[in-house]
């Protein structure tokens, strides 16, 4: 049945208007079609819901760990294939209710592609950190007020469902056109091939799903060395193995803790950790971020500390801390009142907050980034989004084949992504109001977050189709509520969450709403699976957070826990601290004409004209096609990632994209094509079980192996200040 149908859907379709003009997805997506496999079946709903609980659960318990663990959906896409097999061979086919319209079986056949697809969208949504998790670590773990369970649900809840409403609006926008082709989607759907696809074996080769089983056989036998035996493979920072008692060396060499030359990863967690898999990046994309980490790491960075600028030398070199003038660590809590607010008297006594200089940089680029990116899509992209806007609300639309075979399922009616859009919004100016006291955000600063994230869904969202990059709103959203309702911590984090996490979660379904239309899922179907799967992960995040807050005395605070503690949370202090910079302190006390950093300002202005340059020099040169691949927010929004990401997450990542993207892509295509996106899959898959099995084996019952090779990267002088007269303490103490 499924080759009729795929037979007659090639008769129909021209060849001229079947060959898509993005050449990866040419030759990655299937361009048949069968209508007729089975898609909401029983053994999807309970492989999908438990993947989905799982994947909640393990992450959001090691979210908190030093080491923060993210086991990504591909490990459930992989582990479900046996259990859905399993299923259709050993649940019963009887038909119930037969005759009527509840007519339904619990084993329709096979175990079959679509259903697959179904219950990897479901793990998506347990795999995705639900972020507005981290007010409630914030509020209650390291500011240590009263957050009740009820309203941390209702801020959790809407965050997510947020996103649904931005998603529908821009749906025509990003996921029909062919040139919105989410190049992430890739490796999913190159995954879900060699999983189904039957393939004859060439002699001398191997099959997509040969190589993914020996890619992942490979990679989860070697990650027990970065795992467990030698932990100094996630970051071997030889440099500063030549100077062991010179700061200058050790802050050129460290990967962790400076500017990481020479620094690599030989463990694929480094290298995929923060910036997704190198393998799935276009190569001008590889090569933007390679141009901006360098620019920052190598050129900007340096300068501004050997220069002393923002008393630089004070602070480490790469730090995300907080500091007083002398370079001690701040007391935050001592600045805040008993209403939650800052206390402006004790504040003018104990003195300013003060930035690492890298920190204060790295907030500046994200000033440049917004910019550029508005400029960019208006200049590159403006033509191209006029024209799409008139074709989608015309009559002669012209469709590449996924869209033209798309057209035969029922789609989502607009109205229902208006209907949870209103409702949605209803829930969090009731939450906020009703709530005021511990979540601080007044009913207009609702609707100013939501008129943010509706103005830069679109924009963003074009850029992250295109280039497998997503430059942040958090900064513009923590600015914008630090200046017109200053003081207030909590009112600055839900304001984050509602202008740019909904933003976030919205590009997550638009992606998934691709792969969908990749794999020719029906619409509905796709978007019950992601409705429940959100709600499903929501609550089973909130809960293990609060029974780790119950259950792990002092989690979070660092001055409280034992030395050596795994529960450290670095990604919740990241968030902690900007919610003091923005929020309690205020960006006018800071970036502000109160402040010691209000020449970062200038950023704004640099990055709305760089941008033009690289368009007027497109136009003074349009034959010189590498111009236009010169991405401005891409590049200057490389390094968004710093800190918690360090430069060995970089320096990594840059080196396995340039072989993949510029050396294979180009001298070994055929073997790209054919092979790239399957190991990206081995080896995310062959790393998180292992990562997993040595977490409950050993890592559970504190089994260790005490070696040199199990040390840190051997760079202990490299967070050492080098102003003259510093108190010293510990390592630094000694040089």
């Amino acid at each position: 049945m499924g080759e009729v149908a795929e037979t007659r859907v090639m008769e129909m379709e021209s060849a001229d208007y079947d060959e898509c003009p993005i050449k990866q997805v040419e030759v990655t997506v299937p361009k048949t079609d069968d209508p007729t496999m089975p898609v909401l079946t029983f053994r999807m709903w309970v492989l999908g819901i438990t993947s989905c609980a799982v994947l909640s659960f393990v992450n959001q318990f090691f979210w908190y760990r030093t080491q923060p663990l993210i086991i990504s959906s591909i490990s459930a896409q992989i582990a479900v294939v046996p259990l859905g097999h399993l299923m259709a061979r050993t649940i019963t086919d009887r038909v119930f209710f037969k005759g009527s319209k509840w007519e339904f079986t619990m084993n329709p056949g096979p175990f079959n592609i679509k259903e697959h697809v179904l219950i990897t969208i479901f793990a998506n949504s347990g795999a995705g950190t639900v972020y507005a998790t981290h007010i409630l670590s914030a509020v209650k773990l390291l500011y240590k007020r009263k957050l009740t369970f009820f309203p941390a649900l209702l801020v959790m809840v809407t965050t997510q469902v947020l996103g649904f409403g931005w998603a529908g609006l821009f749906r025509k926008y990003l996921v029909e056109p062919a040139e919105m082709w989410w190049p992430s989607n890739l490796v999913q759907v190159s995954l879900f091939r060699a999983l189904h696809d039957k393939e004859t074996r060439v002699k001398g080769s191997t099959t997509r799903t040969q190589f993914f089983l020996i890619v992942f056989v490979c990679s989860f036998a070697y990650y027990v060395f970065p795992g467990y035996l030698f932990y100094m493979l996630t970051s071997l920072s030889w440099v500063c193995w030549i100077a062991p008692k010179s700061v200058l060396v050790q802050q050129l060499g460290s990967g962790l803790q400076g500017l990481g030359i020479g620094s690599i990863g030989f463990d694929w967690s480094t290298i995929s950790s923060y910036l997704g898999s190198p393998l799935a990046s276009p190569w001008f994309a590889t090569a933007n971020v390679a141009v901006g980490f360098m620019l920052v790491m190598y050129v900007m960075t340096p300068i501004c500390y050997w220069f002393d600028v923002y008393n630089a030398k004070t602070f480490p070199i790469f730090s995300q801390s907080l500091f007083m003038s002398n370079g001690s660590e701040y007391n935050i809590l001592s600045i805040i009142n008993s209403n939650f607010h800052l206390d402006e008297k004790v504040y003018a006594t104990t003195g300013p907050i003060n930035l690492s200089t890298f920190f204060a940089m790295t907030y500046g680029l994200g000033f440049a980034t917004l910019s550029a990116t508005l400029v960019h899509v208006f200049l590159f992209n403006g033509s191209d989004l006029w024209q799409q806007s008139r074709r989608a609300f015309g009559k002669n639309k012209k469709m590449d084949i996924h869209t033209r075979l798309m057209k035969k399922y029922k789609q989502v009616p607009m109205w229902w992504f208006y209907a949870i859009l209103v409702v949605n919004i209803a829930a969090i100016m009731f939450a906020c109001q009703y709530y005021n006291e511990s979540l601080q955000l007044p009913w207009w600063g609702v609707l100013l977050a939501c008129a943010i994230a509706l103005f830069f869904t679109l924009p963003i969202g074009i850029i992250s189709a295109t280039t497998n990059q997503q430059p942040g709103l958090n900064i513009i959203t923590e600015y914008i509520i630090g200046y017109m309702y200053p003081e207030r911590p909590v009112a600055n984090m839900c304001f984050k969450v509602y202008g740019y996490i909904s933003m976030t979660q919205g590009l997550t379904f638009l992606m998934d709403f691709k792969l969908g239309h990749y794999m020719k899922i029906p619409p509905r179907a796709m978007f019950m699976a992601q409705v429940v799967g959100t709600l499903l992960a929501v609550v089973i995040y909130l809960i293990t957070a609060w029974w780790l807050m119950d259950a792990i005395p002092n989690l979070c605070d660092t001055s409280m826990l034992p030395k050596n503690s795994p529960w450290t949370c670095p990604m919740d202090r990241v968030f902690y601290d900007a919610s003091v910079i923005w929020g309690l302190v205020g960006p006018r006390r800071i970036f502000g004409n109160l402040g010691a950093y209000s020449n970062v300002n200038w950023f704004f202005f640099g990055g709305a004209v760089a941008p033009f340059l690289v368009w007027l020099a497109h136009k003074a040169f349009p034959s010189k096609n590498w111009i236009r691949n010169i991405h401005m927010p891409v590049l200057l929004g490389a390094t968004s990632m710093m800190p918690p990401a360090t430069a060995v997450n970089f320096t990594s990542w840059i080196i396995v994209g340039f072989l993949s993207g510029f050396v294979i892509f180009r001298y070994k295509q055929k073997w790209w094509m054919r092979y790239n996106y399957v190991l990206s899959g081995g080896l995310d898959a062959g790393t998180a079980f292992m990562t997993v099995l040595l977490f409950l084996a050993l890592g559970s019952r504190s089994i260790g192996l005490n070696w040199w090779g199990n040390n840190p990267e051997g760079c202990p002088l490299a967070a050492c200040p080098t102003a003259k007269g510093m108190k010293m303490e510990g390592a630094c103490a000694a040089y």
